[in-house]
């Protein structure tokens, strides 16, 4: 942009600061302002504008600085637009392209795209029939998500929610997706670690992170999640499949929330303003599956909410579970119990994640899900006490042995396909009433193997195109399963 004596002599229009309040300033003047219109303060600050009425233009500001009375003031004619491009392949950048990291000097991208933008309509959008990789069986197998999917992220803090992520993000940035990581008012350590991660797993040229710590300016941290959907905007049009985090949109609607009673808007339900419903939703709107000038192209968006004591009717908490595909819930009461992750799939939805299966996949997520159903029931049962029958202490067992192959330890990913063999191989000793474990302790060996020996994983992969259905998968794992796990532990 240029500065403020550029668009002086050139619009000739100025304005004046009447008042400040923290993020907001009223401005009198500028007749032929526009909403979302770039304003130009005379100390070469920025700010965007709100609203305006017929004498006061409400500014949001994008620093902390104070700013006097009697302070001129110039509209630009032009609206906020962030930079895009492989230039931010493993960056940090702020919701306006600065970067945040002490890297070598960095280059913003010459293109630029407007954050703010309609939603794309139906005629462009695909049916979601593709599944997505998160690496963790029990969302691949249990809760399927597919690329284009909407799907919240909730639970209490503390329960494991970012290590999912962060799973997540692994997983796909090795198969060479686009992943974009939204974190909104965090700490400057979460945001450090999170980097860490990428560069120590080696994926940090697959990522993007668009951050603001908690203590920089409310207008930066409100745009954030915008800006983050912009940059996967452009990436989808590239031709990439684009996943998307937002952490988190329930400190987000704080920030937004305190905007908007700063701008004096009418609060509303716990004093959010109406239109924080419309907000959100116009963004998430822009996740999904297009098609585009490259082909089919998704962006996932994962937006994270935070529950208080395990409450899911927080009004924030329900707004985003209307407008999303189903939710992931994170149990407080499991991950004291040590499962990993804590996600409770009595509790969670999701919409569109099994149409993206194959009939052998559907079929192992009917008989996980029945019989955890079976197994809950029998565990709530044998809580009042009650004397227990042979069979209800086999299925009690069998269901710590299913529960135990769900469980996943943190910053490890497991191919689908290895899922599908090894549950196939416990599935099928259970049947046989055989105790042998097919995971143990070799786990991490066996991914390993899997992931670095191609002569291995094509024969497992070969084995599992050939199942058409679950009871196929454990007839070959009856005549080839120790065969196969020996050679997965070689």
């Amino acid at each position: 942009m240029k500065d403020f004596k550029f668009y002086l002599d050139s619009i000739s229009e100025i304005g004046f600061v009447e008042k400040t309040s923290n993020a907001i300033v009223y401005v009198s003047g500028l007749p032929k302002v526009k909403t979302d219109e770039i304003v130009i303060f005379e100390t070469g600050k920025t700010g965007i504008v709100l609203s305006f009425t017929s004498d006061t233009v409400v500014v949001l500001v994008f620093f902390k600085e104070s700013i006097s009375h009697g302070t001129k003031v110039v509209r630009t004619n032009e609206f906020l637009k962030v930079p895009v491009g492989k230039e931010l392949f493993g960056r940090t950048i702020d919701p306006l392209g600065n970067s945040l990291t002490a890297m070598a000097a960095y280059k913003k991208p010459s293109v630029t795209r407007g954050i703010n933008v309609l939603p794309a309509g139906i005629l462009s959008r695909k049916t979601i029939n593709k599944q997505l990789e998160t690496g963790i069986p029990v969302v691949d197998l249990v809760m399927p998500l597919g690329f284009g999917q909407k799907e919240l992220v909730i639970g209490d803090r503390k329960t494991g929610k970012t290590n999912f992520l962060m799973q997540t993000i692994l997983t796909q940035a090795k198969q060479k997706h686009i992943c974009i990581y939204a974190a909104i008012g965090k700490r400057r350590l979460d945001i450090k670690d999170a980097e860490n991660f990428l560069i120590k797993h080696g994926i940090s040229d697959q990522v993007i992170i668009v951050a603001t710590g908690f203590d920089d300016p409310i207008g930066l941290s409100f745009l954030v999640p915008f800006s983050a959907m912009t940059v996967a905007e452009y990436f989808r049009d590239e031709g990439y499949d684009v996943l998307l985090i937002l952490d988190d949109l329930t400190t987000h609607a704080k920030f937004y929330r305190e905007i908007s009673l700063l701008g004096k808007k009418f609060p509303g339900r716990n004093s959010y303003p109406g239109d924080t419903f419309y907000t959100h939703a116009k963004l998430l709107e822009r996740a999904g599956n297009f098609q585009t000038s490259k082909g089919e192209k998704a962006i996932t968006c994962l937006p994270v909410a935070e529950t208080v004591q395990g409450d899911l009717s927080g009004y924030i908490q329900t707004n985003i579970m209307s407008m999303t595909d189903g939710h992931l819930y994170f149990d407080s009461d499991f991950f004291a119990k040590g499962r990993r992750p804590a996600i409770n799939p009595f509790l969670s939805v999701t919409r569109v994640g099994r149409q993206t299966q194959s009939p052998l996949k559907r079929d192992i997520n009917r008989e996980i899900l029945s019989f955890l159903t079976i197994s809950e029931k029998m565990q709530n049962f044998s809580h009042f006490g009650a004397e227990l029958t042979e069979a209800s202490k086999v299925t009690l067992a069998v269901g710590e042995r299913v529960i135990r192959f769900l469980d996943q330890g943190p910053f490890t990913t497991m191919p689908i396909n290895l899922q599908i063999l090894l549950f196939s191989m416990l599935w099928d000793n259970i049947l046989q009433n055989r105790n042998v474990e097919p995971v143990g302790t070799d786990i991490n060996k066996m991914i390993e193997t899997y992931k670095t020996k191609p002569n291995v994983s094509k024969v497992i992969d070969g084995v599992i195109a050939e199942a058409k259905t679950f009871n196929d998968m454990l007839k070959t794992m009856r005549e080839k399963g120790e065969q196969l796990l020996s050679s997965l532990k070689s």
